[in-house]
């Protein structure tokens, strides 16, 4: 099994404004492993939560150090490469693209899609939510006016945790609610406030019809999400909170919900797992994205059917988006019938 790494950069129409910064230009990793003949394709983003960033320069150097590791392995063994992946300590970003290159080589090799081959129901897939990043009210109304003017939303995540503190967090979100008056409304927090601020926030979103907060609290603040939960009527998910199913257990009592990123999971398997776990906890699940390509968003479009909510817009809001794969049709994210991944290079048409 070969592995090719090669980075391309991605332009935003729009930057994105959240509580930690500004993006507005991302630089990824497109991987791809050959064997056989069949060549299957992955996605690694960098994103920064806490103390480990995962930058795009040690996310490639990592995905390099490994490659030769694997000359010797077919895609078709993944436990063995799950077990050497591990104990190499890889970024999740790049044990995320090389499993997602995995999955899509089987697909190929087989000729069906990951959904198809997972028995899921594509019907089932619920809208994706479009993102507003943080901004004034009249940046909100602007920006909810470009989506509706783009496609057909049917829900705005809207983030909060503004610098400038709630009151301009609740102007904004009045802004939104009044230009997408016939929207669902989702929110983001970041982990942008501090307890006292997210109890009045959450109480105040639920008064005005938003459906869960995501990430109220900061990383490393859990310890106070089950005082949270007992003082408000809105549903929690955690993001930044929750990387992988191992984090699930000790969150289970105290959120109603996780946010399943494949960077942070490190690809579809763990996704899977996560899943399951968060289910057998009887919690939600939503899958969720940096500032991924419509590759990486393909990928975890075929796990969409078994998602309660969805956040897989990033690819919308790039100018230069270089592969086609999963598309927009009535707000829904939907994968099509190619096999794999089912997503071409929008220059090679490969």
């Amino acid at each position: 099994m070969q592995i090719k790494v090669e980075i391309f950069t991605v332009n935003k129409r729009f930057p994105l404004t959240i509580s930690r910064g500004t993006t507005a230009q991302t630089t990824n990793i497109w991987v791809r492993i050959l064997h056989d003949g069949i060549e299957g394709w992955g996605e690694a983003s960098p994103f920064n939560v806490g103390t480990h960033p995962q930058s795009t320069e040690i996310i490639k150097d990592a995905l390099l150090q490994v490659a030769p590791c694997f000359q010797a392995f077919s895609p078709l063994q993944r436990q063995e490469i799950e077990q050497i992946l591990r104990k190499a300590l890889l970024p999740s970003s790049a044990v995320a693209a090389l499993d997602m290159a995995m999955h899509d080589w089987l697909g190929k090799r087989v000729g069906l899609p990951l959904w198809q081959i997972w028995g899921l129901n594509r019907d089932a897939i619920v809208p994706t939510s479009v993102t507003i990043g943080i901004n004034s009210p009249e940046g909100a109304r602007a920006r909810a006016r470009d989506w509706l003017a783009f496609t057909n939303v049917r829900v705005f995540k809207v983030k909060l945790g503004s610098p400038d503190g709630i009151d301009a967090d609740r102007k904004m979100l009045i802004a939104v609610r009044e230009e997408a008056a016939a929207r669902d409304l989702y929110v983001d927090a970041n982990g942008g406030w501090s307890l006292e601020d997210a109890v009045f926030m959450c109480n105040w979103l639920a008064d005005i019809g938003v459906k869960y907060v995501e990430q109220p609290l900061p990383k490393g603040q859990e310890e106070h999400l089950a005082e949270l939960k007992r003082l408000i009527p809105l549903p929690i998910f955690v993001d930044e909170s929750c990387f992988n199913s191992s984090d699930i257990p000790k969150l289970a009592s105290c959120v109603d919900g996780i946010n399943i990123k494949l960077m942070k999971s490190g690809g579809l398997t763990e996704a899977m797992r996560m899943v399951h776990t968060a289910r057998a906890y009887k919690l939600q699940v939503m899958f969720g994205c940096y500032s991924d390509s419509t590759l990486a968003n393909t990928a975890a479009a075929q796990l969409a059917p078994l998602a309660d909510y969805l956040d897989l817009d990033s690819h919308l809001n790039l100018t230069d988006d270089p592969f086609t794969g999963a598309y927009m049709h009535e707000g829904k994210i939907l994968p099509n019938d190619l096999p794999g991944l089912g997503v071409q290079n929008s220059a090679s048409g490969a």
